[in-house]
């Protein structure tokens, strides 16, 4: 085979075990590269396909006694502007999407990849919104929590226990708290994907109706663009007016 055929060959995906003893015992450098470039890539696969499984752990727990699990998450905490949006997932051990991991850790464009990806996948599917209006009232903290609640109660199957990213939600289930739990558990990561996609574009439509606001790049956090704008122009119906600076600045 040429140097070209066998970088497509390699390219393509797994080489058997006969075939690739043939191409390391190949003379050519150039073929000897491609093999090292495979064999790095498999290894990286491999680990990338070790800590997916390894982040079952939770979920497997619950699966074994027969009993449904959703992970919660949630998104937008921190922003001046617009809502606190959550998601809640359920999984089986079908689920494949060995790249579904904490959305910070993802670029924008792979977690638009795997969002619909997710929604063909999953069991059930379904977020919670608390508009800015409602965080105002009931402070952040409360807010997403009755958002996670709202996640929960959306999905069309009951759960029988919940995987939380260290939040407890208002809902009458078992709950297993776990601290950076979208890097623990694949039901909370695919919930974090959900709730991020989801809240970006609504952030993006906002955009839309304020674009001195830029919210598509900032998704409402205090840039320093966006603190510019808010005192040229003052705060928006979908500003957090109880956030420091906007208690402030809007006064």
């Amino acid at each position: 085979m040429t140097i070209g055929e066998i970088k497509k060959l390699l390219q393509n995906g797994t080489v058997s075990a006969e075939d690739l003893a043939l191409l390391e015992n190949d003379s050519r450098v150039g073929v000897q590269k491609l093999v090292l470039s495979y064999r790095n890539r498999q290894q990286k696969l491999a680990k990338k396909k070790a800590a997916f499984l390894k982040r079952f752990a939770y979920e497997k727990a619950f699966w074994a006694k027969k009993q449904v699990v959703a992970g919660v998450d949630e998104v937008g905490r921190g922003p001046l502007a617009g809502p606190v949006v959550t998601a809640a997932v359920v999984i089986d051990d079908s689920f494949d999407l060995i790249d579904v991991n904490d959305s910070k850790k993802l670029s924008a464009r792979r977690r638009l990849e795997l969002y619909p990806l997710i929604l063909q996948k999953a069991v059930s599917v379904a977020v919670g919104v608390k508009s800015a209006q409602i965080i105002d009232q009931i402070n952040i903290y409360e807010a997403d929590r009755l958002a996670m609640a709202e996640a929960v109660r959306n999905l069309d199957v009951k759960p029988d226990a919940l995987l939380v990213d260290a939040m407890q939600v208002p809902v009458n289930l078992p709950q297993v708290r776990l601290i950076k739990g979208d890097a623990k558990s694949n039901s909370i990561a695919a919930a974090s994907i959900v709730a991020k996609v989801f809240r970006d574009q609504l952030m993006a439509d906002y955009g839309l109706i304020y674009p001195e606001y830029h919210f598509a790049e900032n998704a409402g956090y205090g840039t320093k663009e966006h603190l510019a704008a808010i005192k040229k122009y003052g705060a928006t119906p979908i500003h957090r007016k109880t956030f420091a600076p906007i208690n402030s600045l809007t006064k």
